[in-house]
């Protein structure tokens, strides 16, 4: 299974409400297109690098997707393209294996941290 990262940038003249159900809207067109939202993230409003449509700041929105194929993405990426209220977004393929690699190497760091300190303290004990 691989894993998506989708961004993307919201109006920042919607209401909260309108924000979350433009957010639903999408996770539930990926949820039926067979991908799974394993972590969603609202980073709020943001100031833009540059403006879009004379807005200097938008609102953010991160979804952290499962899915077998990216294929999922077709029609959400085409409703994205279409709707005004979204400046911009960006799919992007996570390497799962490259972070999980590592998470396994600052855990054995710290599992060789915690021997070397245990060994120390049964020296100094001697």
């Amino acid at each position: 299974m691989r894993e998506y990262e989708l961004m993307f940038v919201i109006d920042p003249r919607l209401t909260d409400e309108e924000i979350v159900a433009l957010g639903d809207l999408y996770k539930e067109m990926i949820q039926a297109a067979g991908g799974d939202v394993w972590r969603e993230e609202s980073w709020g409003k943001r100031k833009l690098a540059y403006q879009i449509n004379k807005l200097s700041e938008g609102s953010y929105m991160l979804f952290h997707i499962r899915s077998d194929d990216g294929g999922v993405f077709t029609e959400v990426e085409q409703r994205m393209r279409q709707n005004e209220r979204v400046l911009r977004y960006m799919t992007v393929r996570t390497d799962a294996g490259r972070l999980r690699r590592r998470e396994a190497k600052q855990e054995d760091t710290a599992e060789v941290a915690e021997t070397d300190s245990a060994e120390s303290a049964v020296e100094e004990a001697s």
